[in-house]
């Protein structure tokens, strides 16, 4: 029987509302709500406006509800690591960027107290200054986490919002540096580290997790009619979206390109080697209890900041445009290290390659499209070394890689990955992120059943990529 559920899908830059009809042989979806997720900066912090999300979210809910009033279920993910702080169930202010450049001296008490290998062994994680442990460390330095009774990482906060359950769902979790990935558990020992009691945190919950129902003051706002169930699914976006894609484990890559790229290979146990470590690669949970062995690559953020600066410079650009130049660029364009710290803070991104050439001694990129053809090139290396120490790391012998997310329309950006990689790339689906979450909802729903192979069966047969052949 056909069911029908929605997704509520935040990305560092954007959110969608996605309604979901699923049964055994149909999968469809439809966008009710697509808004802008800005960094806010005040006083010389960086913020989420997450109210702004919030009602983002329910303006699509209640334009799903609207046309499909038989709903079943909703289900929030969103990027990793950050979180709100609440008190008596009230949020205490904005949740801080992971791009607010604030955890040095939390970094460095930390690994006086556990090294980064040390860390690493517990929870396989990549080291990130981003990371939670140090966000959290910092408020608690700072005095702020004494001001908490709770604290929520940002799809439970969604999801608290919607049901009031306060829950830790595991892949989000696993995104934290304190989340045991041998025992799937928060990890006592970090959590002394960091300076974060353990009350702070909820119970842990996995995807497909029926959480309880749609608040009843969030029901009325969305003009409910009948009850509707919160599940949590897999929250963290990029869990979601290796759902999602169509591909056999044994023998495949992928890349989830959006904002960051996060590439990699899907395993049954983590790889916690030395080698994994120093190499950069994370060990994140997926959905029915994979691992996601995957490298953080910069992604999409470098080029979307760079049109962004050429816009403040007075410009209007065009992307489609702009990579049909930077795909008749014909010089040879030099290769940066797009995982350069220089790189992840908001600001002149132009400016920033063209001084990471000079210093490499590198000719500097001499207009727009060169720039954006350099960058480009940039990434599709950086996917490709991901792609091939994962197979080596994780001893997969990948013979496709699978881009998913809006990198899986450049078209350039797929053909050259395919080329630097020696790999046939297939592109899409798109909007995997919220295909993960409805095929959670819908299993836990009672819409589909079976195992991670057949929903991404289900993808298979009603979705089909463009391939992109070595060249």
């Amino acid at each position: 029987m056909v069911g029908h559920v929605v997704a509520l899908d935040f990305g560092a830059t954007s959110g969608r509302v996605i309604l979901g009809e699923v049964g055994p042989d149909q999968l469809r979806t439809a966008t009710h709500a697509r808004f802008t997720n800005r960094a806010v900066s005040v006083r010389g912090c960086l913020h989420w406006d997450v109210l702004s999300l919030w009602q983002g979210a329910l303006d699509g809910l209640t334009s799903a509800i609207r046309e499909v009033p038989t709903v079943s279920s909703v289900a929030t993910d969103t990027w990793g690591v950050d979180y709100g702080l609440l008190r008596d169930g009230q949020l205490l202010g904005n949740p801080r960027h992971y791009r607010d450049e604030r955890t040095d001296a939390a970094m460095e008490r930390v690994q006086s107290l556990s090294t980064q290998a040390e860390q690493y062994a517990a929870t396989g994680i990549q080291f990130m200054p981003i990371n939670t442990i140090y966000q959290l460390a910092t408020d608690a330095a700072e005095k702020r986490l004494a001001l908490a009774d709770t604290v929520l990482l940002m799809p439970d906060l969604f999801t608290y919002w919607l049901s009031g359950a306060r829950v830790a769902e595991t892949t989000m979790a696993s995104t934290t540096g304190l989340l045991d990935v041998h025992s799937r558990q928060w990890s006592d020992t970090l959590l002394d580290v960091a300076g974060v009691q353990r009350e702070l945190l909820p119970d842990l919950v996995v995807p497909g997790t029926r959480v309880g129902e749609l608040d009843p003051d969030v029901a009325k706002q969305v003009r409910a009619e009948s009850p509707i169930e919160v599940v949590a699914v897999g929250s963290h976006d990029t869990a979601s979206a290796v759902t999602a894609i169509p591909m056999q484990p044994e023998n495949a890559a992928f890349i989830s390109c959006g904002t960051w790229g996060l590439a990699g290979v899907e395993l049954e146990t983590p790889v916690v080697t030395e080698a994994a470590r120093t190499d950069g690669f994370t060990n994140e949970a997926g959905v029915d209890g994979r691992i996601l062995l995957m490298r953080n690559v910069m992604g999409l953020w470098i080029l979307s900041e760079a049109v962004r600066q050429w816009e403040r410079d007075g410009d209007t650009i065009s992307l489609p445009e702009l990579i049909a130049a930077a795909s008749a660029v014909t010089e040879t364009m030099p290769v940066v290290d797009v995982d350069d710290p220089r790189f992840l803070a908001p600001g002149n991104m132009p400016r920033r390659i063209a001084e990471w050439c000079t210093e490499h001694g590198l000719r500097v990129p001499a207009n727009r499209a060169e720039m954006a053809r350099c960058i480009i090139e940039s990434l599709a290396q950086a996917f490709a070394d991901a792609v091939l120490s994962a197979s080596s790391l994780g001893d997969v012998p990948v013979q496709k890689i699978h881009i998913v997310g809006g990198g899986s329309l450049n078209r350039l950006l797929c053909q050259r990955t395919a080329d630097r990689s020696g790999i046939p790339v297939l592109a899409g689906p798109v909007e995997a992120t919220a295909l993960g979450s409805v095929l959670v909802q819908a299993r836990a729903m009672g819409h589909i059943s079976g195992s991670l192979d057949s929903l991404r069966d289900l993808v298979q047969r009603t979705h089909h990529p463009v391939t992109y052949t070595p060249q």
